[in-house]
């Protein structure tokens, strides 16, 4: 049963999003991502979510982003087609994003949050915790709760194999539901604008002082 009591739904089946929504601007995905689903398919049953937080990171003037020195063999996913996925390890934890733009434009996506939707129990199996609003709040939980790691780097996320995004039944959420703050955890770029998030969502990894999504949790 879900929070609501109702038969939890199933989506494991949904198809995957076109190369072409990764292929434009980053920002104009990230937030376009926002409401998609996560999916994780294993032989012990599905994993998925409802995207609820992202950062975008830049192909230019972005000294966050992991390319901005040049293409390394750790980043490499990062520079090629758009629509695959890119992992990597930070605090012995991973985190999973999502390539954007052209092939040798290196931006990506990073997925800081989900609300969890399906596969409840392995999720909490995996992460050793009971609390739901625990369970992918923040990439690195996020990444064990979906059992992600390092073999995803670089896999096609429109080909539908075992992790992918699809676009869901539900629409996304509206222009005044989206919020903008700066990114968490990096020592430059600070400042600048591109983390978003589902303001009423209590599944986001860190709302700013005042956010919408803080009220009554």
């Amino acid at each position: 049963m879900n929070q609501s009591g109702a038969a939890p739904r199933q989506y494991g089946c949904t198809a995957p999003l076109p190369r072409g929504f990764y292929d434009r601007d980053v920002v104009e995905v990230a937030r376009a991502l926002l409401g998609k689903l996560l999916v994780r398919v294993m032989p012990d049953g599905p994993t998925v979510g409802r995207i609820v937080e992202v950062e975008a990171y830049l192909a230019q003037d972005d000294p966050a982003s992991h390319a901005h020195r040049g293409q390394t063999r750790r980043n490499a996913a990062m520079f090629g087609p758009p629509g695959h996925a890119y992992v990597y390890t930070i605090h012995t934890r991973w985190c999973f994003n999502a390539v954007t733009e052209p092939s040798g434009v290196p931006s990506a996506v990073l997925i800081r949050a989900v609300e969890p939707l399906e596969g409840l129990p392995l999720m909490r199996d995996r992460r050793g915790v009971d609390k739901l609003r625990d369970l992918a709040r923040g990439p690195g939980r996020l990444c064990e709760a979906f059992a992600i790691d390092r073999d995803h780097d670089g896999c096609d996320l429109t080909c539908a194999r075992d992790l992918w995004i699809a676009a869901g039944a539900e629409s996304s959420p509206t222009p005044d539901r989206i919020e903008t703050a700066a990114r968490v955890g990096v020592s430059s770029a600070r400042d600048l604008p591109l983390r978003f998030f589902i303001a009423d969502s209590p599944f986001v990894s860190k709302p700013p002082p005042g956010s919408r999504s803080r009220a009554g949790r």
